[in-house]
């Protein structure tokens, strides 16, 4: 398991796909994570939005730092997100909770949110451990 934070932004520093995004890691436990972005007019779409791939990124994001907590490699077997409200702010905020970890798999909880506190998305994941 991780000591602490900055143990595991070591480890996620290799994660250049969030890195290039602007993505970082606010907060973490060994049961929740708080990865934060900052809204880039390269993350909007056509018509102004922010792109549901960005939102979707950041909680898949916070959904990996949340389930290799304890260095088992993990990697997803089923994701599933609901998107509730367009973007408002400028800051996205993804915090997961560990629902379930088991032996071989656990279940995380992303709560996707706007720095005008609106609920953007919710976001489940199920992760196998390698």
């Amino acid at each position: 398991m991780f000591r602490d934070i900055e143990e595991v932004r070591t480890f996620f520093k290799n994660d250049t796909f969030a890195a290039a995004n602007g993505m970082t890691i606010e907060e973490w436990s060994p049961d929740s994570t708080l990865c934060a972005m900052t809204i880039r007019d390269d993350h909007r779409n056509a018509i102004g939005g922010v792109m549901g791939g960005v939102i979707y990124t950041l909680a898949d994001f916070a959904f990996a730092v949340a389930a290799n907590t304890d260095h088992n490699p993990t990697v997803a077997i089923t994701v599933d997100i609901q998107f509730l409200s367009m973007v408002k702010g400028t800051k996205l905020f993804a915090r997961s909770k560990r629902v379930k970890s088991g032996r071989t798999t656990g279940v995380y909880q992303v709560d996707v949110t706007d720095d005008t506190g609106r609920e953007i998305a919710l976001f489940t994941g199920t992760g196998y451990k390698l």
